[in-house]
Order: C-alpha cells, then sequence, then structure tokens
C-alpha cells in the first residue's frame, strides 16, 4: 500500500468533493479520508451536516452500500484475534512479520477493506466507542446501515462464520491430549458435540426461511448458550487440572484457542437475537464494533505472550512454592536444623572455591576452563542438594513463590498480617542460611588452602590473591553487576526446576519407570518403585543444581571470548575467596582493603537475594493474577510489623500467629499429593 499523507480537509470539503453528484467509484480514499477528518469534528456536528445536505448524504449512502455491497467478512470473525497456531513461537514469529511486513489479503473482503480504511485501527475504534450512543445511533440511521444485521447476506456471513469455529473447536477438543485434561468429562456427553448438533439445525432453520430471527427466550438460542458455556466450563477444568496433570505448551496453547473460539461463538450468537426493533439497530452496531475490535488487536504480541505464558509460569511456581515450604522456619527446631544445613552448604562450597582456583592454573583454552567451572560448580551443588544441604541464595526462587501463593489464597486485612508473619519467618530463614553459609566457606577454605600449603610446600593463593580482593572491591570492580547477575541465574534455577517437575507430571515420567518391563524384569518391581519415587522427588532438583553450576562456571570465560567484563560474585563464594585472599597475602593488607571485602561479601549476598527474589516475586505474581496495586498495602503491613516485632525477623520467637501461618504452608503443600 502506497504511503498515504494525512489531509487535513474538513469533512464538509471531502464531502462536496467526492459526493456532490453520484459516485460510482469503488475506491476507498473518499471513505478513509472521511473517517479521518471525522476524529477531528465532533460527530455530532457530522450527522447535522448531512440532515442539512440531503443529495450529498443520499451520494454518500449509495457509495457506502456500493463498497460494503455482498464482501464476505467472515475472516473478520473466524481470524482476527484468535489464535491461529498450536505452538507459541511459530505465532508469535507470524504476528510479529505481518506486524511489520502486513499479508497480501484478497480485496474483495471486510478484511482488507478495513486494514486500508483504518491505519489505525485501535484509535479509530476508540474514537467511535468514544462518540455519544445517540449520534452513533442517528448515524448508523442517516446512512441506512441501522438494519444491517437482517440483510440475508450478512445473516449467511455470520452463519458461516458460527460452523467454521464450531468445526475447528470439535476439532482441537477431541485431540487425544486436550481429552485428557479433563477426565471429568469421560461419562458426560460431549458439550462440544451437542453444540454441532445445535447449529446443525440453527442452519436448517436458515435454509428453510432465510429471514429467520431468534428472539433470546427461544429453546434454540437457551439451548445453544448451555452447551456453549459447558464447553469454557471443559476449558476451566482442563485449566484448574494442569496443577495435577502437568500440560505441555501445544496443550496449554490448544486450550486458550478453544476459548478463544468459544467465546467469539457467544458474540455471534447474541447478533442473531432480535427481541425488538431496537435490536436491529443495536446488533448492526455491534457488529460493526466487534470487526473493529478483533482487527485491531489481531497482531498483538502483548496478550499473546501475556495468554500463552500465564499458565506455564503458574505450573513453574507451583513446584516451587511447594519446595519454598521447605525453607520456612517458624521453631527453633527448625531454625537450628536450617542453620546445619546451610553449614554442610557452606563446607562444601569452601572446597570449590579452592578447587575453582586451581582449575585457573591449568593452562588451558577457554572452553576448557569453562567446562572445568561448569562441573566444578554443577557437582558441588548437586552435592549439596542431594546431601540435603542447602545454599542460601537458592531459596528466594523458591520462597517468593510460596509468598505468591499464600497471598493468593486469602483475602482481606488479616491475611496482610498473617502474611506479615510468614514473611519475618522467611527473612530469619535466610538470615540464618546466610549466618551458616558464609560462617563455614571462610573457614573452610582457609583450612584447605592451608593444608595444600604443608602437603606441598607452596602457597596456591599467593597469585591469586591479588585479584581476588580486586573483586571484592565494588568501587574498583564490577561486583554488584556480577552479583545480580548471579541473581539471574539463581532465577532461571528455579524456572527449571519447575518446568522439569511439570514435564515430569505431564509425561507421567515416575509412572512410566515404576511400569518399565525392562527394568522390572532384570531388577524387580521394588527397585522400579524405588527408582520412581527417587526421580520424582529428585530429578528436577538435580537437573535445576547442575544447570546453576555450569551457568555459574561458563559465565566468565563466555564473557572472556567475547570481551565483555562478565563474571558471577556470590555471597557464599565470596567468603571463601576472600579467605583465599587473606592468606595468600599472608594477612597483611590494609585495614581499608580488609573492611571493604568483608563488607562486599554481604553487599554481594544481598543483591543475589533482591534480584532472584524480584524475579521469582513478579513470576508468582503474574502467574496467581495477584494485584500489584495491592502491593504499596502488604509492604506497609510488612513494615509495620517488622516495627512492632523486629527481632522475629532474625530469631524464632513464638507468636500467636504460628499456628495460622503453619495452617498456611500447610495448605500449600497439599496440592502436591497428587503430583
Amino acid at each position: 500500500m502506497a504511503i498515504r499523507l494525512i489531509k487535513k480537509d474538513s469533512f464538509s470539503t471531502i464531502l462536496k468533493k467526492y459526493f456532490s453528484t453520484k459516485n460510482d467509484t469503488l475506491s476507498l480514499e473518499p471513505l478513509s479520508e472521511i473517517i479521518s477528518s471525522l476524529k477531528r469534528e465532533e460527530l455530532g456536528v457530522f450527522t447535522a451536516y448531512l440532515k442539512d445536505n440531503h443529495k450529498i448524504k443520499g451520494n454518500l449512502v449509495f457509495y457506502i452500500h456500493n463498497i460494503f455491497k455482498d464482501k464476505p467478512f467472515n475472516l473478520s470473525l473466524t481470524e482476527a484475534d484468535i489464535l491461529s497456531e498450536n505452538a507459541f513461537y511459530p505465532e508469535f514469529k507470524k504476528r510479529l512479520l505481518n506486524k511489520i511486513l502486513p499479508p497480501i489479503e484478497n480485496e474483495n473482503t471486510i478484511w482488507y477493506l478495513v486494514d486500508n480504511v483504518l491505519v489505525t485501527p485501535k484509535k479509530d475504534l476508540q474514537f467511535f466507542q468514544n462518540s455519544p450512543e445517540d449520534k452513533m445511533d442517528e448515524l448508523f440511521q442517516l446512512l441506512e446501515i441501522d438494519r444491517f444485521i437482517s440483510n440475508p447476506h450478512v445473516k449467511t456471513e455470520l452463519l458461516f462464520s458460527l460452523n467454521i469455529l464450531a468445526w475447528r473447536v470439535i476439532g482441537n477438543a477431541l485431540d487425544v491430549e486436550v481429552m485428557k485434561m479433563a477426565p471429568e468429562y469421560r461419562n458426560f456427553d460431549n458439550p462440544f458435540l451437542a453444540l454441532q448438533n445445535e447449529l446443525d439445525i440453527l442452519n436448517a432453520e436458515f435454509k428453510n426461511n432465510p429471514d429467520f430471527k431468534l428472539k433470546s427466550t427461544d429453546q434454540i438460542y437457551k439451548q445453544t448458550r448451555i452447551y456453549l458455556e459447558q464447553c469454557l466450563e471443559f476449558v476451566t477444568i482442563a485449566f484448574k487440572n494442569s496443577s495435577k496433570y502437568g500440560i505441555s505448551g501445544k496443550t496449554n496453547q490448544s486450550l486458550l484457542k478453544i476459548r478463544q473460539q468459544l467465546q467469539r461463538m457467544a458474540d455471534i450468537m447474541k447478533l442473531f437475537v432480535i427481541d425488538d426493533e431496537r435490536d436491529y439497530l443495536i446488533n448492526s452496531k455491534h457488529l460493526f464494533f466487534n470487526i473493529l475490535k478483533y482487527k485491531s488487536h489481531k497482531n498483538n504480541l502483548r496478550d499473546l505472550v501475556s495468554d500463552s505464558t500465564r499458565l506455564m509460569s503458574h505450573l513453574i511456581t507451583n513446584h516451587t512454592a511447594e519446595t519454598g515450604t521447605h525453607y520456612i522456619t517458624s521453631t527453633l527446631r527448625s531454625y537450628m536444623k536450617m542453620f546445619w544445613k546451610a553449614s554442610g552448604g557452606g563446607v562444601i562450597v569452601g572446597a570449590l572455591c579452592v578447587l575453582k582456583m586451581l582449575y585457573s592454573y591449568i593452562p588451558a583454552s577457554d572452553f576448557a576452563h569453562a567446562f572445568l567451572f561448569s562441573m566444578n560448580y554443577a557437582m558441588g551443588f548437586v552435592m549439596i542438594y542431594l546431601m540435603h544441604f542447602s545454599l542460601a541464595t537458592k531459596q528466594p526462587a523458591m520462597t517468593a513463590a510460596t509468598m505468591a501463593k499464600v497471598l493468593a489464597e486469602g483475602n482481606g486485612r488479616n491475611t496482610y498480617i498473617e502474611f506479615a508473619h510468614v514473611v519475618s519467618q522467611l527473612f530469619r530463614s535466610q538470615f540464618i542460611a546466610f549466618v551458616g553459609n558464609v560462617l563455614w566457606s571462610f573457614p573452610v577454605s582457609l583450612a584447605i588452602i592451608y593444608g595444600l600449603e604443608i602437603l606441598f610446600k607452596q602457597n596456591f593463593a599467593f597469585e591469586k590473591s591479588t585479584r581476588l580482593l580486586h573483586d571484592l572491591n565494588p568501587f574498583d570492580s564490577k561486583a554488584i553487576l556480577h552479583a545480580c547477575i548471579a541473581g539471574v541465574f539463581l532465577f532461571i534455577s528455579g524456572v527449571i526446576s519447575g518446568n522439569i517437575s511439570n514435564n515430569s507430571v505431564f509425561y507421567q515420567i515416575p509412572k512410566r519407570i515404576a511400569k518399565n518391563p525392562f527394568v522390572n524384569y532384570f531388577f524387580g518391581q521394588r527397585f522400579a518403585k524405588q527408582l520412581s519415587v527417587y526421580y520424582s522427588k529428585n530429578w528436577a532438583g538435580i537437573v535445576s543444581n547442575f544447570w546453576f553450576g555450569v551457568f555459574l562456571g561458563a559465565t566468565a570465560p563466555v564473557g572472556l571470548f567475547l570481551g565483555l567484563d562478565l563474571d558471577i560474585r556470590h555471597i557464599t563464594f565470596a567468603a571463601g575467596n576472600f579467605a583465599l585472599g587473606l592468606y595468600g597475602k599472608d594477612f597483611v593488607i590494609s585495614s581499608y582493603a580488609f573492611w571493604i571485602s568483608f563488607i562486599t561479601v554481604f553487599i554481594i549476598g544481598f543483591f543475589n537475594f533482591a534480584v532472584s527474589f524480584g524475579l521469582s516475586m513478579l513470576l508468582a505474581f503474574r502467574s496467581r493474577k495477584v494485584e500489584m496495586s495491592e502491593a504499596r498495602e502488604i509492604f506497609s503491613e510488612i513494615f509495620r510489623y517488622f516495627v512492632r516485632n523486629p527481632f522475629r525477623f532474625f530469631f524464632p520467637l513464638k507468636s500467636r500467629l504460628d499456628e495460622r501461618s503453619k495452617r498456611m504452608i500447610d495448605e500449600i503443600t497439599t496440592g502436591s499429593t497428587d503430583h
């Protein structure tokens, strides 16, 4: 389409230019210019002008009817703003391409007409919707399209659109993967097939009488509405069951498409209902507005991303929420248990710090170093996980989801108070985990590097000490940026864990292992069952920790290869590296270097926590549709609770809210029994 300059002529000038005489043209330019000029005026002025100029009005009416005559519009009802692909990425790519380079359309359709007349259909729709209703009614009457909905050609298009949507809905709904998401319907008549039967009756009515119309009291209309509601209920149940059975991206997209098509069918059915004479005008306007609305959203990328990812993010956080409950300390016993678990994690990380330093001395390529560092971290993190120890900053990605789930399942100010108490429990869990990690990582690194010097008569930390201490100075290095990068990787590892768990449930991997004939034959039924349980409980955590290690280990070598100053900083490793830096300098450093390094260890921990927790909270809140407008009230309540009970954020002091918060946490874990 050629570039069209915006003309500033008034509508009266345009009308006189094109419609002083009868105009047989099928060009869309006059209509486009009229609509552009209308947006600069009030609609009432335009209708008054038409009433005062009968000849121009008559010629405009002829032109409008001429360009719309017999043009099909079913594509605008069956395609616009409805998913066309069964997967997210093909749909995203298609919409993006259509946004940049609009597709070539059939010029003899309403679809083409709208695209070429309304360059900005969203703004044009807003103009018409914001215009006074009585003026819109008057415009439709003046243009003699107030009974447009009664035209047999229009009814044919509406009915054809209904049938197209019904056929597509049935095809998608009867897919095996979709049907298994709602087993509740196995013992009932399928509502999708019943819906098609009602449409067959409607088709027969139209074939016998092209002038037919429905009333809201007609049995066929009421039955069709009931079946549409039952079909939508099927989709709702399928989405709810996703927490129990898991879901694939393809099935998620199919359910979204079914829901969109059913809602579109409901919109079309309403256009057939004529209870009194005024409904002709009302339905004609609705058809006009609906087509503009659908077309204005046909390539909407934001809605696509929002709809397509919300359920998947819900499933991901559903797993991490249940895992996050293990990181909440409500009693002194669980508080101390968390300390000892974190201490175990600190011991292993202390050893990993020394190993990484030794690997860096090996003369090898950047790729080899990336592999060595990655395996060092990955094996260490998997070991921490399998030994049931704790790495402090792994908690935020889990506990954020827990917080969102607790909040989403309650309401009112009492919930906020109880939620604030849960936050205090989470905070003290983070605090004691930090203490346990740092308190042991530092001395273990010192002990190992000292033992190596005794054995090999060489201070292995001497050469690296300057660099290690430099990296702990936020003014001379990018320590804070690198801490944020580590926080992002912590968040991603939580997403991986949730995704692995969802896929495990959806593909029934534990059950497949338990029923596997090869495993049962050679190793026995008991071994197969134990392997199934082990996989169910540990595989997501193993994969998540493995990839977290790969991310941390590969970042610096990849950054070096690309010429970018990329690296990671993690509080526990920072504490271990601080110990190595001090030992390499024989503990002879300035007081400024000591204190800036000491403080930076905890600054790194703060940014590890803030980034991973913040990203996880955004994902969890979005997945559970927790309104962000509530944030101010929630954080105000947390602050008030902190002012009243500051020590509860650091130590496990008893509270009357302990029992209620325990029930809230227990309610989260009940959903996992079927997993």
